[in-house]
C-alpha cells in the first residue's frame, strides 16, 4: 500500500523560510510526474512546483523563492521555501506518479494528507 507523508508545515512571519517534505512508502519516486500542490481556503488547489524526467516547473507565484528536489537515496521529495508571502499561507500536498501535464492535479496517482503553512504578516 502506498503512502505519501508530508512533513515541515507550521506557521511562520512573512519572510521567513519552511521545508517541506513527502516521504513515500509502498512506493519509490520515479519519473513520472512529482508535485507540490496548494489549498487555500475557498480555493482551488494549485500546483507550485513540479518535476518530471529532471525538468523543474514552478509557479509564476513562487518562482525564485520555492525549490522541489528529491533525494532518491531517502525515497523523499522536498519543497524549499524561502522569503514567504501571507498569501502562501495553504495547506501544501504532495502528489505522484502523476501523468503530464503535470500542472494538472487529475492527473495524479497518489496523494499524501497534506500539511498546513500558515505565513503571518
Amino acid at each position: 500500500q502506498v503512502h505519501l507523508v508530508e512533513s515541515g508545515g507550521g506557521s511562520v512571519q512573512a519572510g521567513g523560510s519552511l521545508r517541506l517534505s513527502c516521504d513515500a512508502s509502498g512506493y519509490t519516486f520515479s519519473s513520472n510526474c512529482i508535485g507540490w500542490f496548494r489549498q487555500a481556503p475557498g480555493k482551488e488547489r494549485e500546483a507550485v512546483a513540479v518535476m518530471y524526467t529532471g525538468m523543474l516547473i514552478y509557479a509564476d507565484s513562487v518562482k525564485g523563492r520555492f525549490t522541489i528536489s528529491r533525494d532518491n537515496a531517502k525515497n523523499t521529495v522536498s519543497l524549499q521555501m524561502n522569503t514567504l508571502k501571507p498569501e502562501d499561507s495553504a495547506t501544501y500536498y504532495c502528489g505522484a506518479e502523476g501523468t503530464i501535464p503535470c500542472w494538472r492535479d487529475y492527473n495524479y496517482k497518489y496523494w499524501g494528507q497534506g500539511t498546513q503553512v500558515t505565513v503571518s504578516s
